[in-house]
């Protein structure tokens, strides 16, 4: 059943951004090509959350290279690093601090002149323990202008028996290429 809620809130995230009718420019550079480095921030969730609790915080680094297909669309790829704090409690087990790359292919859709709609796809390796890969859904929210991206997104990460996800702010610069 979470997966069908889950399939169906990133089904709602494509249509809207595709059927938006009020969609104006984010930006008037001519080339198409953008580049941004983000710094981010989660509050873990799913089983990275529960009782004992296994992490309270993500903090993370990505790149996003930005293809616009017009001027309120465009096609993204992103990756970095995301690092889950292990707590006092599961430090107090063995437990450590551990690491997962996304790598996600997305769209970004502009709603209004700087507020899109996002959501991104991919896969998460996991940098520690049994270095498991994920399926990443991601549907996001943000607003953007010609230097600055400010997006909130849940991102949640499937596979091998145990789920988890992040409720994330990024804070990105960026620039055309």
């Amino acid at each position: 059943m979470k997966n069908s809620t889950k399939w169906i809130a990133t089904v709602a995230t494509a249509a809207a951004i595709f059927f938006s009718v009020n969609v104006k420019a984010q930006t008037t550079d001519k080339s198409a090509w953008r580049l941004g480095f983000g710094v981010e921030g989660g509050i873990p969730t799913g089983a990275l959350h529960t009782d004992p609790a296994y992490s309270k915080f993500e903090l993370g680094g990505t790149a996003r290279l930005q293809y616009g297909l017009d001027k309120n669309l465009a096609l993204t790829l992103t990756s970095g690093y995301y690092n889950f704090f292990a707590t006092q409690a599961a430090k107090d087990v063995g437990g450590t601090s551990f690491g997962v790359v996304p790598v996600k292919l997305g769209i970004k859709g502009f709603v209004t002149n700087n507020i899109y709609l996002g959501a991104e796809a991919g896969a998460g390796f996991e940098t520690k323990f049994d270095k498991n890969t994920k399926l990443i859904l991601s549907p996001g929210i943000g607003w953007a202008n010609q230097s600055w991206d400010i997006g909130a997104r849940y991102e949640n990460f499937s596979g091998q028996s145990d789920n988890y996800g992040i409720v994330a702010l990024r804070l990105a610069y960026g620039f055309s290429l």
